[in-house]
């Protein structure tokens, strides 16, 4: 479907950040060059001035929602998604950035089609200053989704909130941002998605993510995410098993890389060697990385403990 101009929503979910990041996250928003927005900020029972800083913002496009409790991040999340009326989606987390023309931008490319079940563009990466870090633009220059999951089982493109326009209709069809433990849900809508709609990349950096500490040091959260990788990685495969061997082989390996280097991060050194074990019931030693002997040794024993699952519809 061609449309001159969709509506396009960009939710806002946000809690605690009015004297910090959220004037600047909105101001982005409010400030798109594209005629056709509206724009929703759903407050999580925030305890601080949420609501005043949004009322500043002397713009009717903005609905401002408050949660009558903390529903909790992801909830939050799809309560934006929810409310939502427009043919497009982004979901802007309150402390990144869109830049002025993003919008315009993935429709003008888009041709202002409603099909696509997301459009993606470049990323940059900024620190808690807002100062630049690295610049990540969009490597996929093809719009097949096997490219797409090429890159980035390659390390060479990584999927981000801020950075990518989902269809909406799509988007709630799927169960909107969810994964086992909320923590890699843009890669699950993403995957479930190419799977069903056309998909467009484009390289142009148009969105700031901003960097925080690294919850995954935490010993419990980096089991965590090796769990969702490894389940994001599986429905992939699953999609198309004769077709994405290759790339599941790849991934296998390209993970078992990532989740041990969140593990090493980890400062108890007790709590470090567990977590490096527990890698191995995701992804089994054969998957590992060369690396020292202490690596080699919790390697051995997560293979006695843990044995190579292959992937099922079950999974």
């Amino acid at each position: 479907m061609v449309n001159s101009s969709p509506l396009v929503t960009i939710g806002i979910p946000t809690y605690n950040r009015a004297n910090a990041t959220l004037s600047l996250a909105l101001k982005s928003a409010c400030n798109q060059d594209y005629p056709n927005l509206e724009i929703i900020v759903s407050d999580n029972c925030s305890v601080d001035n949420t609501e005043e800083i949004v009322k500043s913002f002397k713009d009717k496009t903005i609905k401002y929602i408050r949660q009558k409790t903390n529903i909790g991040p992801n909830n939050n999340y799809n309560a934006c998604l929810n409310a939502a009326k427009g043919d497009y989606f982004i979901l802007l987390h309150d402390d990144d950035l869109i830049d002025d023309d993003f919008v315009s931008t993935c429709l003008k490319a888009a041709q202002f089609s409603t099909n696509f079940g997301f459009i993606r563009t470049g990323t940059r990466m900024i620190g808690q200053d807002g100062k630049l870090l690295k610049n990540e633009p969009n490597s996929v220059h093809d719009n097949s989704p096997d490219a797409m999951f090429s890159a980035w089982l390659s390390g060479k493109s990584s999927f981000y909130l801020c950075s990518t326009l989902f269809n909406t209709k799509a988007l709630k069809e799927i169960g909107g941002f969810k994964s086992n433990n909320n923590l890699f849900e843009d890669g699950f809508a993403i995957i479930k998605l190419s799977a069903h709609y056309p998909i467009l990349n484009i390289v142009d950096i148009k969105a700031s993510f901003r960097q925080h500490e690294e919850q995954r040091t935490h010993a419990a959260q980096s089991v965590k995410w090796c769990e969702d990788f490894r389940q994001a990685l599986d429905i992939m495969y699953l999609q198309d098993p004769a077709g994405r061997k290759q790339l599941y082989e790849k991934g296998m390996h390209f993970f078992a890389k990532v989740s041990l280097y969140f593990v090493r991060k980890v400062k108890d050194p007790f709590a470090r060697a567990k977590s490096m074990v527990l890698v191995g019931k995701y992804f089994p030693y054969r998957y590992w990385p060369s690396g020292s002997w202490k690596t080699a040794a919790l390697g051995k024993i997560s293979k006695i403990i843990f044995h190579e699952k292959k992937p099922s519809l079950e999974t």
